[in-house]
């Protein structure tokens, strides 16, 4: 396929080299800072840098909205595309009504619409992923434009669903506790550690072995330890003491203690 970029952040720095990869065409490439757009064009093979929201003339079929959330209506509003485009966003959290809808207010020309979702947590500047085993979640009213979108989407993955709006939010949500919140948490680990004069490789095994527990099993409860699992409510007390100074993180503690106890008192 012919594909333009919107958007150059860390799912396009990606995402476009995958689907070149796989054979397909990246035209071009807009960002609103136009260093970004330049950085990605330079790791793919024939693609140039767009300078403004009208694609008017582009020979591109397919344009992926790789943008943050928020932005998607704004960009909407002065996107201009050839008559018959896909368009399609990569959001979690937005619905495919929310893209039709703008379309439909918007453009002045018929423009078929979809969700093209890589369940998956990208940075840009490292090495680019392989998204074989990266679920793509595929949405789209036309079935036309679906089935278009599962093969591009077969291209490049071997876990391809067709998945609607709330399912895909559903799924959002969870990955915000599994991928987010976790990494967050190695983060106030990682303070803790800090804070005393520890070194945080200390902590490597016991988070490699969680993590290949928690994965292994059909079940991560199964698998739960710690002093809120077996009701240790002495070491709960001398851990809230050491935390007491810090209300924010003794919140947090208190919080998640609280929620494994009651998911082992049902």
């Amino acid at each position: 396929m012919e594909i333009s970029f919107i958007g150059a952040g860390n799912l396009a720095w990606h995402l476009a080299p995958a689907l070149e990869n796989a054979g397909h065409h990246i035209n071009e490439v807009y960002s609103r800072q136009l260093q970004h757009a330049r950085q990605l064009v330079s790791n793919l093979y024939d693609a140039h840098t767009h300078s403004e929201l009208n694609f008017a003339d582009s020979p591109s079929k397919l344009f992926i909205l790789a943008i943050p959330d928020d932005a998607l209506e704004q960009v909407c509003s002065q996107l201009v595309l050839p008559e018959d485009a896909i368009l399609v966003h990569t959001a979690g959290a937005r619905t495919l009504a929310s893209l039709e809808q703008w379309m439909a207010i918007y453009s002045d020309v018929p423009v078929q619409t979809g969700v093209f979702y890589p369940l998956q947590t990208f940075s840009k500047g490292q090495s680019f992923m392989v998204f074989d085993e990266i679920p793509l979640c595929i949405e789209s009213g036309d079935s036309v434009t679906e089935e278009t979108l599962v093969q591009l989407g077969q291209d490049i993955s071997d876990i391809v669903y067709i998945i609607t709006s709330e399912e895909r939010r559903a799924l959002h949500v969870a990955a915000v506790f599994a991928c987010n919140f976790t990494n967050h948490l190695l983060t106030l680990a990682h303070d803790l550690t800090v804070q005393d004069g520890l070194d945080f490789d200390l902590l490597r095994p016991i988070i490699g072995e969680t993590f290949r527990k928690g994965l292994a099993a059909s079940d991560p409860a199964d698998v739960q330890t710690g002093p809120a699992r077996r009701g240790d409510l002495t070491t709960i007390d001398t851990h809230l003491a050491y935390l007491s100074n810090q209300p924010k993180l003794s919140e947090i503690y208190q919080l998640l203690t609280q929620s494994i106890q009651h998911q082992y008192r049902q």
